[in-house]
C-alpha cells in the first residue's frame, strides 16, 4: 500500500517547528545508514540525541496517535523515534531498500520494518527536484508532497531521492512496525475500515454496518501480532 495522509502537521505547526530544524545542527547523513545505503547516502541529518529532534519527534508521534487515517492504515505497534533529514546543493540519496530490523538508539528495542514514512517539511515550490521515487509492483510513483502532509508505504519498495538542485529539502523519516506484518492482510483491512466507516456514515442503522464491523475485528483477531 502506497499511501498520502494529508495534514499530520497544520501550516501553523509547521511554522513554528521549521525554524527550529533550520537551525539545528546537521551530521553527515551516513550515521544510520546500513552497508548497502551508505554508499548511495548523500544528505545531512540530525543526531539521534539532538534535543530539537526529540521535540519535534516528540510533536510528530503525538499528531500521528490521533490520525485516524494513519492508524487505521498502518495498525502500528511500534513507531520507531522520527529522524530528520535535508538535502540541497544536489544532494540525493540512491536507489535503495531499507533494513528489515532497526535498533532504537539507546535502549535494547529493536522494530522490524513493515511500513516507511516521509513527512515533509518544506513546500514544493522552495526546492526542485528531491522526489522520493518508489519502485513497486504497479510502477514508479514520484512523490513531492506539501508541508506537514506524509507518504507511507513498504518498507520492502526500492526508492531514492532525486537531486535537490535549488534550495532545501527539510523533512522526517521514519518506520513502522505493524499488528499486521503481511502488506496484503494489512491493505485488505483498511479498505474493508474505510467501506465500513462509510456505511455508518450513510446508513447508521444499516445492520450491514455491525456485519462489516464484526468480519473486520474477526479478521483483526486472527492475523494480529502483538
Amino acid at each position: 500500500m502506497l499511501l498520502t495522509i494529508p495534514d499530520v502537521l497544520t501550516p501553523e505547526q509547521v511554522q513554528i517547528i521549521r525554524p527550529k530544524l533550520d537551525t539545528a545542527e546537521w551530521v553527515d547523513g551516513r550515521v544510520t545508514a546500513g552497508h548497502q545505503s551508505a554508499m548511495a547516502k548523500d544528505n545531512v541529518q540530525l543526531p539521534e540525541d539532538s534535543l530539537v529532534a526529540r521535540k519535534v519527534g516528540e510533536v510528530v508521534l503525538t499528531e500521528l496517535g490521533k490520525n485516524n487515517l494513519f492508524i487505521s492504515a498502518t495498525l502500528p505497534l511500534r513507531v520507531f523515534p522520527p529522524l530528520f533529514n535535508r538535502y540541497a546543493g544536489g544532494q540525493s540519496f540512491g536507489t535503495h531498500v531499507d533494513n528489515a530490523i532497526r535498533q532504537i538508539t539507546g535502549t535494547s528495542h529493536r522494530i522490524r520494518t513493515d511500513l516507511s514514512a516521509t513527512l515533509f517539511f518544506s513546500n514544493p515550490d522552495e526546492y526542485d527536484g528531491g522526489e522520493l521515487v518508489i519502485e513497486d509492483t504497479y510502477g514508479i510513483h514520484s512523490i513531492k508532497l506539501p508541508a506537514g502532509h506524509l507518504v507511507l508505504y513498504p518498507s520492502t519498495s526500492l526508492h531514492h531521492v532525486r537531486p535537490v538542485t535549488r534550495g532545501a529539502r527539510v523533512s522526517s523519516f521514519f518506520w513502522i512496525q505493524s499488528m499486521i506484518r503481511d502488506d496484503g492482510q494489512r491493505t485488505l483491512l483498511f479498505d474493508l475500515d474505510l467501506a465500513t466507516q462509510r456505511i455508518a456514515a450513510d446508513a447508521p442503522s444499516h445492520p450491514s454496518a455491525v456485519q462489516l464491523t464484526g468480519i473486520y475485528h474477526n479478521l483483526l483477531r486472527r492475523w494480529a501480532e502483538m
